[in-house]
């Protein structure tokens, strides 16, 4: 019988970038012993990081895999095949393996090419980035090959991340990633790569003074302090987040191009038909994200919110159409939703069940010659970002990415925190919702 006894249960990670440091230290202080590993060049750095703590900083993946009950690859999508062809030799007999890549389908495949057949494969996807707390946060769990007591080992020493814990396979992780995040980190990617070609910062832009344009600030600014890897691996390896980026690059095409041609009465049509698809006719009872009051104080805008200037939401009204295209209902998907997903489609529906604002909207994108020209880059971005991902060129991603987020530097952090602050806030709410026990 295996036990997840946590005074000789051994539990490794191979990489200790802030995903592995999140895991190493929760799962340290809950009693494991802890095998941690980075690059060679890093091993003297890591273990000053670690000295004190009771984690034991190892020379390299071999040196984790031989000793540990359960390894956890925790290196980017882009390079599990490698590191997995590497260490996978050296795994101990009948170990428990799992990896923390954000698509499982390469992941599964390199575990099952390289591992020996006494491995037992538990994986694993915790919804949320390293800088938000576990506790509560989704967590996918998936059983690819094992017997029953080394799953319930697994599952145990996963338990001590006090997370949300959901049962998926692979293919339905990778589908449900696909649909919640493809799209949204295309979005947030487009508008910081807009502002960028733009020249300016969105603080001090009068079209993104207050309300739901915090939201969009905070979460471009979260996605561009984070590492590009994280965004990558998910929108080019995923093969089922294709199809949803080739959707939204499509609807934008659509979209603007009514706009732009005086084709009011096929814009109108083609949002409500899009509204009604996903809210309903009647929305009165939709659950409202925030109120602009509290989203006005965790602004980031320079600019007073007197001249602010009316904005078409282009991002917003071409998610809710990419979504009806799709045949797809986000709130489907919520039961693995990620802090930039809730954010996205907490906007969305925020606009979409609000009549008027939903109005100027749509009068400001037939009507505004100001903001057509705004969004005529934005729709740029979005067709620039398509392209790079379905050329699958990982080099073409980190240089856009990183480029963008050069520019965004200065307010990097502080809208990290911002976001922070509104996730833990809605959290903070989902608690007050629950019945008690």
């Amino acid at each position: 019988m295996v036990h997840a006894a946590r005074a000789g249960f051994e539990v490794g990670i191979i990489g200790a970038g802030d995903m592995g440091m999140l895991y190493a230290r929760r799962l340290s202080r809950a009693g494991y012993t802890i095998n941690l590993c980075d690059t060679a060049d890093r091993h003297s750095e890591l273990a000053e990081r670690v000295e004190g703590t009771g984690i034991n900083a190892l020379s390299d993946g071999y040196a984790v895999s031989r000793r540990s009950d359960y390894i956890i690859y925790s290196v980017p999508a882009v390079v599990i095949g490698r590191a997995v062809e590497e260490y996978g030799r050296a795994t101990k007999l009948g170990a428990i393996v799992g990896g923390q890549t954000s698509v499982k389908t390469p992941e599964v495949e390199a575990f099952e090419r390289h591992l020996p057949a006494d491995v037992h494969i538990v994986t694993c996807h915790s919804m949320h980035g390293p800088n938000i707390d576990t506790r509560g946060q989704p967590l996918a769990v998936i059983r690819h090959r094992s017997d029953d007591a080394h799953y319930r080992a697994a599952v145990e020493v996963l338990e001590a991340l006090e997370s949300r814990m959901i049962f998926l396979t692979s293919e339905e992780h990778d589908r449900i990633t696909a649909d919640t995040q493809a799209a949204t980190h295309l979005s947030f990617l487009s508008l910081g790569t807009a502002w960028s070609l733009q020249g300016y910062h969105p603080w001090l832009n009068p079209q993104f003074v207050s309300g739901i344009n915090n939201v969009k600030v905070a979460m471009a600014l979260r996605i561009y302090a984070s590492k590009w890897h994280v965004y990558a691996g998910l929108a080019i390896m995923n093969p089922l987040a294709k199809k949803q980026l080739a959707c939204y690059v499509d609807s934008m095409a659509t979209i603007y191009k009514h706009m732009i041609a005086g084709r009011a009465q096929e814009f109108r049509d083609l949002i409500h038909t899009a509204a009604d698809f996903i809210f309903g006719k009647d929305r009165s009872h939709k659950k409202i994200l925030l109120d602009d009051e509290l989203l006005d104080q965790l602004s980031l805008s320079r600019v007073p919110k007197e001249q602010s200037r009316p904005n078409s939401h282009l991002s917003l009204l071409c998610a809710a159409v990419c979504w009806y295209r799709m045949d797809m209902s986000p709130y489907d998907n919520l039961i693995c939703q990620t802090p930039p997903f809730r954010m996205w489609l907490g906007i969305v529906e925020y606009l979409f069940c609000n009549a008027d604002m939903l109005e100027e909207s749509i009068e400001t994108a037939l009507n505004d010659r100001y903001t057509q020209a705004e969004d005529l880059v934005f729709y740029t971005a979005v067709s620039g970002w398509g392209q790079c991902i379905a050329l699958g060129s990982f080099e073409g991603y980190r240089e856009r990415f990183e480029k963008t987020a050069e520019f965004l530097r200065p307010k990097l952090e502080e809208g990290k925190d911002l976001s922070t602050m509104i996730i833990k806030k809605l959290t903070a709410g989902d608690a007050s919702q629950q019945p008690s026990a």
